[in-house]
């Protein structure tokens, strides 16, 4: 291979097999806005740092390589210094080869041979995993090191706080990585003259989201046209592929005799109309509601590793709570609960919850199946509770298909999210002017708050603190927003 000054790391090598323009972008654009780190990002990368700590606990007594990542030549020296120093096990060990850095999670010594061991944040091995294990083992091998075996590691779903003795599961990768590494060096070659010639020409597909979305979506991609094909509901990626090979770009292309679901049919005639379409049986499902209403919507938490009892990994962990609930004469009142720090939230919000929806009729959500899923947690870990949340379990009802089964406006793109049809249909609410205005955000600003605020100065944290409640507030707003406007149009 010819010398290159263009070095690949294990990340870039992965955004190369993805799409070598991405790959090209990320290294001669590395300021590139698309490539800032936002909250989210940093909280998941945070998160998989945490966990690679965790990790090392479970292959003890090594050596850690700690230098800041881009101080290569120092990572290299020390990584072979405890080399020489007869270490069985390193962590965040550096090899270099064939132009390509690696930093190795976890590396095992067994006499004179070794064991590569990738940490995963995720609970299951997935497909892109294994190509990741590839690049590491091609570069170690290559730079000296017998490597024999490979594993992955990843968190174990079935584990349970207090006994984190099993919070890991490793799985024997060997033979699919002997597999990839036959292909490696040619992949890495085509990489690297890729970097080193003009920006190469791809052409969009799959691979754009697939297995992460590219960041760069908005250089290749289009503005679509109003009302594409790809936004009619439900539409599986092939069947959209087989559409635009006929020609049909929007939905208004579409030939009237053409065989779509009661909903998809909805939405054209909504189009073509250029305006709201409303079936006749509204009236009849919001006659099934009943009062006084309640309108639920809960936060939650999802620890990678998890510190409650009875917990797994990712569990969702309600820790946030809002309900608006119809008083006397139609008056609106507000009920709202956030946990303080990093204390076991649960029974406090249990009982908030009970006490917030006492007297109501209907307790409505907006995809009522996850309200549910976190009163059934809590109903099984507080039995003394239990048949108070089963009550509001079965008092618990959707907006969602409520409104997906009768509604359909052009301006909801074929999407049914809370903050696409809300805003429609209740035009003034907007979730705009919010910090934080979507829920996976909301979740990570969460974490940040009960487990890092006391690390946050007092502004900082009250300041976070106000966003989350406005937030949370702000969706169960939007649902007494939406009935009144569905009761409007029934």
């Amino acid at each position: 291979m010819p010398s290159l000054k263009i070095r690949l790391s294990k990340s870039k090598f992965m955004s190369g097999l993805q799409c070598h323009k991405r790959l090209w972008w990320e290294i001669h654009d590395p300021d590139a806005p698309e490539l800032k780190v936002d909250a989210a990002q940093q909280f998941l990368f945070d998160q998989g740092h945490h966990v690679g700590r965790v990790a090392q606990t479970y292959v003890p007594d090594g050596v850690l390589i700690d230098v800041p990542y881009r101080e290569r030549e120092r990572r290299l020296r020390e990584t072979a210094e405890a080399l020489k120093a007869g270490a069985r096990v390193l962590y965040e060990a550096a090899f270099e080869h064939d132009n390509v850095l690696v930093v190795a999670d976890i590396l095992a010594r067994d006499r004179k041979e070794w064991k590569l061991i990738e940490v995963k944040s995720s609970t299951k091995v997935k497909p892109e995993h294994l190509p990741d294990v590839a690049i590491q083992a091609h570069v170690l091998r290559g730079a000296g090191l017998d490597v024999r075996h490979a594993e992955l590691m990843h968190l174990n779903r079935e584990c349970r706080y207090p006994d984190l003795s099993g919070l890991f599961e490793r799985e024997d990768c060997t033979a699919e990585v002997e597999v990839l590494l036959e292909d490696t060096p040619k992949e890495i070659g085509a990489q690297l003259r890729a970097l080193n010639g003009p920006l190469p020409k791809v052409a969009t597909g799959d691979h754009c989201f697939e297995p992460y979305e590219c960041p760069f979506i908005g250089r290749c991609w289009p503005d679509p046209p109003p009302h594409a094909i790809g936004t009619l509901y439900r539409l599986g990626a092939a069947q959209r592929d087989r559409y635009v090979r006929r020609g049909y770009r929007t939905i208004l292309d579409l030939p009237p005799d053409e065989e779509l679901t009661a909903l998809q049919e909805r939405q054209r005639r909504a189009v073509r109309k250029k305006g709201l379409i409303v079936e006749s049986g509204l009236g009849a499902v919001l006659k099934q509601l009943k009062g006084p209403l309640a309108f639920l919507d809960f936060e939650t938490v999802a620890l990678a590793i998890p510190v409650w009892d009875g917990c797994r990994p990712y569990d969702q962990v309600p820790v946030q709570l809002s309900v608006h609930r119809q008083g006397s004469k139609g008056r609106i009142t507000h009920h709202e609960w956030l946990a303080e720090g990093p204390e076991d939230p649960r029974e406090s919000i249990a009982r908030k919850l009970i006490e917030f929806t006492r007297g109501a009729g209907s307790v409505l959500a907006y995809n009522a199946p996850f309200e549910k899923r976190c009163i059934q947690a809590l109903r099984e870990h507080l039995p003394r509770l239990a048949a108070q949340l089963r009550d509001i379990e079965d008092r618990l009802g959707d907006l969602l298909p409520l409104v997906r089964d009768n509604v359909y406006h052009p301006a909801f793109e074929g999407s049914f999210a809370l903050k696409s049809v809300a805003p429609v249909l209740a035009p003034g609410l907007s979730y705009d002017d919010l910090e934080i205005a979507e829920g996976g955000e909301a979740s990570q600003m969460l974490s940040t708050l009960l487990f890092k605020g006391d690390e946050m100065k007092n502004a900082d944290r009250a300041r976070l603190r106000r966003s989350l409640l406005e937030y949370c507030a702000l969706d169960t707003q939007a649902l007494v927003k939406l009935y009144e406007a569905l009761v409007r149009l029934a």
